[in-house]
């Protein structure tokens, strides 16, 4: 007797059935309830189409056709982890806490968040954060208390090697209170050869004039499906800076709703993507403008070469009440193949009368004149593109005022480069 193969939205409910009775926290009846929410919007909604607007330029069917397992839970006494970044790391393998590799920071309240989360996980309409909440295991509770400056904590998830397709679902909840400041580095890597999914879910409140900076560096390995959202709020005063830099992954999905309640609230996203092969990864925003006073900043560069293809779908809604607005978004592509192709959606939704909001965007080659002003000075044509290439890129990470941030993208770009040499 064959065994059934369930794969789709239908897997994924399937194996949330299996495993609901023995998911972390099966036995507090707020978390079971909202588990079982959760699964009632997935079933509902299903995984996107390119039917549905937001998604018309990405295709799931790659993750849909595919079956994933649960991952194993294993300690492995010989997993080499890459080289920290900061002071104080916690690692997460498969979607779960090590905390034999973790080195905890002292100056917030940091602590694995199942039985710790009540009231605090939301249930967003999208159907990824959905399939997120029914059936995460493990992640990161950050509750910075009032003027306190938590420094800098890296959060490095990785896959490890198993020859059967696994998914895991973190979910980070960080609250800065009134004057907090904090700084992450998000690293996510995983081998080559293993085909999984990543679901990462973050919830982010930024208190009245705190300060919380997120780096994302994606090195998912080259099977691999990245399909994370951000959830963000920031009060008056507050500052939210956001930096991602996608590097890896077959299919990935950068998704950011930014909301800026509180007059004077700032939003910086930027980010880079690097593309080869036949890549995929799709960058969208939504930044809320939903007090007067505000300002947010956008900009988003992609590279590309083979036949990869990349997306950016970026919405700016200013409501009636956010006079005196000031958002600017720009996104730049450079193709670097005839093969490559790029999406690009820029839009402004305005409801107030006293805005200064831009936006642009860029797709185009390497500069025929740069280059022949370079060649003509004695610099060979790999070199000079090589050049030009890394200086369209370093306008993206310079903006990081954290040196070892911003050193550890830097290295990334350069070491991406480097391959598709």
């Amino acid at each position: 007797m064959s065994q059934v193969v369930h794969t789709g939205a239908e897997g994924f409910l399937h194996r949330y059935e299996g495993l609901k009775d023995r998911l972390p926290g099966a036995r507090l009846p707020w978390l079971a309830a909202l588990r079982a929410r959760a699964a009632e919007s997935f079933r509902a909604q299903g995984f996107p189409t390119r039917r549905v607007e937001a998604w018309h330029y990405t295709d799931l069917r790659p993750v849909t056709q595919a079956s994933f397992d649960e991952a194993l839970t294993a300690v492995e006494d010989d997993l080499v982890l890459p080289a920290a970044h900061t002071a104080n790391r916690v690692v997460f393998v498969d979607g779960r806490l090590r905390s034999d590799l973790s080195s905890w920071p002292t100056m917030a309240t940091v602590a694995s968040q199942i039985g710790r989360i009540e009231g605090r996980v939301a249930l967003p309409d999208e159907p990824m954060a959905a399939l997120n909440t029914m059936l995460f295991e493990d992640g990161m509770l950050l509750n910075i208390p009032a003027g306190t400056d938590a420094g800098v904590l890296e959060i490095l998830s990785i896959a490890s090697e198993s020859v059967r397709p696994t998914a895991f679902h973190l979910r980070h909840i960080v609250r800065l209170h009134e004057g907090a400041r904090l700084t992450v580095l998000e690293v996510n890597q995983g081998p080559d050869g293993t085909r999984y999914l990543h679901n990462p879910v973050w919830q982010v409140e930024v208190g009245e004039g705190a300060t919380f900076t997120h780096a994302r560096l994606q090195q998912e390995g080259a099977l691999a499906f990245q399909l994370g959202s951000i959830y963000a709020t920031v009060a008056a005063g507050g500052t939210y800076d956001n930096f991602t830099l996608n590097a890896g992954g077959r299919l990935v999905r950068n998704e950011i709703h930014a909301t800026l309640t509180g007059t004077g609230a700032a939003c910086h996203m930027n980010g880079a993507q690097l593309l080869g092969g036949g890549q995929h990864a799709d960058t969208t925003t939504f930044l809320d403008h939903a007090a007067p006073g505000c300002a947010s900043r956008q900009t988003y560069k992609t590279v590309l070469t083979g036949k990869s293809r990349g997306v950016f779908q970026g919405k700016i809604l200013v409501r009636q009440a956010a006079q005196q607005t000031d958002g600017y978004q720009m996104n730049q592509a450079l193709l670097l193949s005839p093969d490559a192709e790029m999406d690009s959606k820029p839009q402004l939704e305005i409801y107030a009368d006293d805005v200064k909001c831009s936006h642009g965007a860029t797709v185009g080659e390497l500069d025929a004149d740069q280059l022949f002003y370079l060649r003509a000075r004695g610099i060979d044509e790999a070199t000079a593109r090589s050049m030009l290439v890394r200086a369209f890129l370093q306008e993206a990470v310079e903006g990081i005022a954290d040196e070892a941030l911003r050193g550890a993208l830097e290295a990334a770009v350069e070491g991406w480069w480097e391959r598709q040499a």
